[in-house]
This record gives structure tokens, C-alpha cells and sequence, in this order.
């Protein structure tokens, strides 16, 4: 390995490791720090060895404090694929059953329409509860039973299974109250026990305040990124009750730089970690560790696509839990930059809002975390994280993702 402590031209520290061979996704996270990025963190897994383990730039710009090895930050929705891989490994133990309806474990849930609703299309997006119509209570995110009790009362978007619309924040109730029935304990007591506390990742949902020193503030992105011409933002400013309108306003006035918001269980949006953290979960999948084999080939196969998400209004290609590689770049204005994700076909992960993107690639051994402070625009992966993708698979001998994929 090839030790990393240097300062760049505009000031920026980073420091780390990287394996020969792998020396481009360090100029990669380099150029980053020559534009927009602030503080970062890069991690990647080779066929089950760290090969990237990179940090550096700025946790606070507020005080000054630098992003070290250690530092933390709100991955966002990255925080599902932890949710999602609960429900995976509570199927392998005969706990949930893809197929049942939701109704097995929670009875409540069949308010509204919903009652057909199974887990598959839970776990999928495909359920009728992408979001909830009524505005949510001041605090909202950080009550658990007023956040289940209003879930299952929310009455269906749709029928079950006939539509595909992101479930941004609904996803922490959806999947995290069907693991907690299942698991007979919360969802993030759960992850720590079976998943975080054996892999030993720095990877927490529900922060404890021992902790909160080391969490990197998030800074917004810059409006003069968005594109306002995108379905998506159209839609959030020019049609009030839409599912984008509501996904972005509809939050309960929650501040995720918050004590508050760190210490809750919100399975959807508020897990804190860095890139060692994901990438350490991505490889133990890519490996063929936590779950069985049969359920890795399932967590990579798509399960429901779109050309036009009911919530983020452009293509989308889900699996059980994971987004899969999905290319918008070729759109014609209807989106925007940021709103694709190029990982290899057999590639599932999950990207966090602002750019932050865990994911294992089970056929190359890749294992990959990404996490930032400073948000970008876009809803996927923006220039900076994807180049960081593409610096990786590079390394280990792809040539092209002109498919929509990197082969």
C-alpha cells in the first residue's frame, strides 16, 4: 500500500492508503478538492481487500476542523440499504418471506387499500406509501409510533405493485417497522447486532451522543446547480401536493444537523458513517458474507423500472432495496446532471441526497463507499462521486460504460 499525507495546491489535506494500480481513484479524489468538494471520504474493497482508504479536506468549515480518519456524516438514503439488507437477512432466517403480504407481521398496515401490499414491493418502492399527503407534525421523524401510526393509516397512492415511486423518507417506516415486527427488536438495535457490530463499521443509525463530536455538518448544494428545467423540479415548484413537492417540503421541519435528528431511528435518511463504513458492508455482500448466496443474486437483480418514477420524475431501476445502475445522461433536458448512477450490471447500491453512494459489485469483487459534506444538486450521483466509481473500475480493467453500465 501506498501511504498518502499531502497537501494540495489550494490548501486541502488528504491523507490515506492506495494499492498500486489503484492510483487513479487518488487523482480522482484529488481533482474533486479542485472544485466543489469540501470534505470527503473515498473507500474501496478489491475481491475482499481494502485498496482505497482515502479522506481529507474540511469537516467544518465553520471552525476549521479538518475531516480526519475518523470523521463521520449523514449518508442520507444511503441509509436504506442498511434497512434493506435487515429485511434480507431476516427472509434468509425464515422470518419474512418476499412474497407474503405486509399484513402477516403488521395487521394495521391494510388501512387505506394497501392490504395486498406484499414485502417484495415494499422493499421495490412499488407499495402505495411513497409519501403522505398531510402535513407531518413539527418533529415527526424523531416520534417512531407517530410516524408508523401515520404509515399505516396513509391511504394508498395506488394499487399495490402497479406503480414505482421512490419512497425517499416513507422507506424508514415501510421496511423499518416490517423489520423491527420481524426481528422483534428495532431495526437499528438489529443492524448494530447482526450487521454493524460484527463487521466492526463505524456505521450508526441512531448516533450516540458519545459520538456527535466527530459528525461533518452537511452543507447545502448551490441553487445555481439545479436544473430548473428537469421534470423533477418542475414538478416540485409548479405542482403543490405532487409527490416531488411533498417529498421535499413535507418533512416535519426536520434540521438533519441536529442532535435530535442523529440520535432518532429513521431508516429512510439518517445514518451516520463514512466511505470505510459502506464499503465495509458492500464487500462482506460482495464476498457472499451476511446473507446467503441465492439472496446476493437477488439483491442484484431489478426488480421494477420506470421511465418515469412517480416521486423523481425520470428513469429509475430499483432491486429489492438497491438502485441499480441507471443511465439518464443521454435525456434531452428533462433531467438533470446528477441524475444518473453507472455501476456494473451486476452492481447494487444505494446513493444518498447530495451525492454520497455505497454499492457492491458482486462480479468484480467491489466493495465502494463514497461520503461528502458538501451536497451537490441532482437526485443520483453527481461528477464527483461518479468519477470516483469510474476511477475503480477502471483499476480493475473495465473499458466502457457506454451500455448504461460499466463492463
Amino acid at each position: 500500500m501506498i501511504s498518502i499525507d499531502e497537501t494540495l495546491a489550494n490548501g486541502t489535506r488528504i491523507a490515506g492508503r492506495v494499492a498500486p494500480g489503484f492510483e487513479s481513484v487518488a487523482d480522482a479524489f484529488r481533482a474533486n478538492f479542485a472544485g466543489r468538494e469540501v470534505g470527503a471520504s473515498v473507500c474501496v474493497s478489491h475481491k475482499g481487500v481494502d485498496v482505497v482508504d482515502l479522506w481529507g479536506g474540511v469537516a467544518d468549515p465553520k471552525t476549521g476542523r479538518a475531516w480526519e480518519r475518523d470523521t463521520v456524516s449523514i449518508i442520507f438514503s444511503c441509509t436504506k440499504a442498511a434497512t434493506a439488507l435487515c429485511a434480507h437477512m431476516l427472509v434468509d432466517e425464515g422470518k419474512l418471506a418476499y412474497d407474503a403480504p405486509v399484513t402477516d407481521w403488521w395487521p394495521e398496515f391494510a388501512q387505506g387499500g394497501k392490504a395486498a401490499t406484499t414485502v417484495a414491493q415494499m422493499l421495490a418502492h412499488t407499495s402505495p406509501v411513497p409519501h403522505y399527503r398531510e402535513p407531518l407534525k413539527p418533529g415527526a421523524l424523531c416520534d417512531w409510533d407517530y410516524m408508523v401510526q401515520r404509515t399505516a393509516a396513509e391511504p394508498a397512492w395506488w394499487e399495490p405493485g402497479s406503480r414505482q415511486g421512490y419512497h425517499a423518507l416513507s422507506y424508514g417506516w415501510t421496511v423499518g417497522n416490517l423489520v423491527r415486527l420481524a426481528a422483534g427488536e428495532p431495526m437499528a438495535a438489529y443492524f448494530k447486532r447482526r450487521v454493524a457490530g460484527p463487521l466492526g463499521l463505524d456505521f450508526h443509525i441512531g448516533l450516540p451522543e458519545s459520538e456527535e463530536a466527530r459528525v461533518a455538518p452537511m452543507i447545502s448544494s448551490d441553487p445555481s446547480e439545479a436544473d430548473f428545467a428537469s421534470n423533477f423540479i418542475q414538478a416540485v415548484t409548479g405542482q403543490p401536493g405532487s409527490l416531488p413537492q411533498l417529498f421535499l417540503t413535507n418533512q416535519g421541519e426536520a434540521d438533519f444537523n441536529t442532535r435530535a435528528i442523529h440520535a432518532a431511528e429513521i431508516g429512510s435518511a439518517n445514518g451516520i458513517a463514512n466511505a470505510r463504513a459502506l464499503a465495509g458492508m458492500y464487500a462482506a455482500l460482495a464476498g457472499g458474507g451476511l446473507v446467503r448466496p441465492d439472496t446476493v443474486a437477488r439483491m442484484g437483480r431489478v426488480a421494477a423500472a420506470t421511465h418515469d418514477d412517480a416521486t423523481l420524475r425520470q428513469p429509475m431501476r430499483f432491486g429489492l432495496g438497491y438502485m441499480m445502475s441507471t443511465d439518464n445522461r443521454a435525456s434531452g433536458g428533462r433531467h438533470q446532471l446528477g441524475d444518473s448512477v453507472l455501476l456494473g450490471e451486476a452492481g447494487f447500491g444505494h446513493v444518498g441526497m447530495g451525492g454520497s453512494i455505497g454499492f457492491a459489485d458482486p462480479a468484480h469483487g467491489l466493495g465502494f463507499g463514497y461520503t461528502m459534506n458538501r451536497m451537490g444538486a441532482g437526485i443520483l450521483v453527481n461528477e464527483r462521486g461518479q468519477s470516483l466509481i469510474d476511477a475503480a473500475y477502471r483499476a480493475i480493467g473495465c473499458t466502457s460504460n457506454a451500455s448504461g453500465a460499466w463492463r
